[in-house]
């Protein structure tokens, strides 16, 4: 459409015109000067000016050639076979010919236009030998062959154009998606990202609060009358919050430009500290973990590690000081981790937690260890147990089929 739109602008429609303009007066000209030269057995004056009158209409024709390019052929091609036909003197006649072959090679639709070139210089070709079968001397015969030749020359250079064109025009199109799909892997690049470190500052921020507001708690509680128990409970907020914060600068680290260190993500190397801060904040965990048999995979060990991180914050969160079981235990290919707790007051008869009711509808950190799992290619199962507690199970594959940081 842009290009049809450019074949047809003002600056396009004067050159035409002019062109036709010109090949008009090249042919009444140029076979007029022929007839003085040679002299001919129909002046183009005969019936009623007709020789005339098909020079100047197969020139004039061509001022309309891209935008009606088969049109145009057919009424030049018609000219001309009127014009041999009749026996009016050769001469540049044929001009007009060979411009409307290329126009409708060039300007028109292809594969159609092509066969539509080809009809017309077959009859072209025979209507031309007929005119010329007794011409005189034989040697004049040759025009004709020169006419067939250069008809389709024209039509094969015309094609040669509009191919040119064609792939000029797809290889822009290609460019463009090209640039469209990189624009589209960028931004989904940016939502991922996003959403890793959404998910990241989600689980470093709710863990740190959640042992912040119970270590909180005891120190408000038993300030005046155990003051070394406060300055635990404070001494353990200090390094929760500096843990937090070095992490917070870890996970925001990405945004800047600069290189500068940066603290490791953590993995199941810190589970022993992560555990210790559990029990500070109130749980009795218990640890069971097998040794792994070879290393295991650092976005594995460190989507371990968040899981166990966020499973632990829900226990805090919901259920309060209570027993807490962690077992990890690394296989031949995947990683099992199990955390279960006893729920809310450890079978005091207590209300249940939160946890039991929305079970089936998961909070943002259930989501978020799940979409974890399926980054990974593994999965996390959370729910209920008989006995008033709640368990958090995830397989992680050791050869991890996803992406994480």
């Amino acid at each position: 459409m842009k290009r049809r739109a450019a074949s047809f602008s003002p600056g396009v429609v004067a050159q035409d015109v002019a062109l036709a303009f010109f090949i008009t007066v090249m042919q009444v000209q140029g076979t007029i000067a022929r007839v003085a030269a040679e002299g001919a057995l129909r002046p183009l004056s005969d019936i009623g000016n007709l020789g005339y009158a098909l020079l100047v209409v197969s020139g004039l024709a061509l001022a309309v050639r891209r935008r009606w390019p088969v049109a145009v052929f057919v009424t030049v091609a018609l000219a001309s076979l009127v014009y041999y036909g009749l026996d009016f003197p050769d001469g540049p006649g044929w001009l007009a010919v060979f411009l409307s072959l290329y126009s409708l090679a060039a300007y028109g639709d292809g594969r159609r236009s092509v066969a539509i070139a080809g009809a017309g210089i077959a009859v072209l070709a025979v209507g031309w030998l007929v005119a010329g079968a007794d011409v005189e001397p034989p040697e004049a015969l040759g025009w004709v062959f020169f006419r067939i030749g250069a008809a389709v020359m024209s039509a094969a250079l015309g094609e040669s154009v509009r191919s040119r064109r064609v792939i000029a025009v797809e290889a822009q199109k290609r460019a463009e998606l090209a640039e469209r799909t990189r624009e589209e892997e960028a931004r989904a690049r940016v939502d991922a990202e996003r959403l890793r470190i959404a998910r990241e500052v989600h689980d470093t921020v709710a863990h740190a609060i959640a042992i912040i507001n119970v270590q909180a708690g005891v120190t408000a509680h038993v300030l005046d009358k155990r003051p070394e128990q406060a300055r635990d409970a404070l001494r353990t907020i200090e390094q929760t919050s500096s843990r937090a914060l070095r992490e917070m600068r870890a996970i925001l680290g990405v945004l800047r430009d600069g290189d500068d260190d940066r603290t490791p993500y953590p993995g199941l190397e810190q589970i022993g500290e992560l555990a210790a801060k559990a029990r500070a904040a109130g749980l009795d965990v218990t640890l069971e973990a097998t040794a792994p048999t070879a290393p295991l995979p650092s976005a594995v060990g460190s989507a371990a590690y968040r899981i166990l991180q966020e499973s632990i914050t829900n226990v805090i969160r919901h259920a309060g000081p209570t027993r807490v079981r962690v077992a990890l235990d690394p296989g031949t290919d995947v990683l099992e981790i199990r955390v279960t707790d006893e729920g809310r007051g450890a079978g005091s008869g207590h209300a249940p937690d939160a946890r039991q009711a929305t079970a089936a509808e998961p909070g943002r950190g259930i989501l978020g260890m799940r979409e974890r799992c399926r980054l990974l290619g593994g999965d996390l199962h959370a729910s209920p147990t008989p006995e008033g507690g709640f368990e958090v199970t995830a397989r992680l594959p050791l050869v991890p089929n996803g992406s994480h940081p």
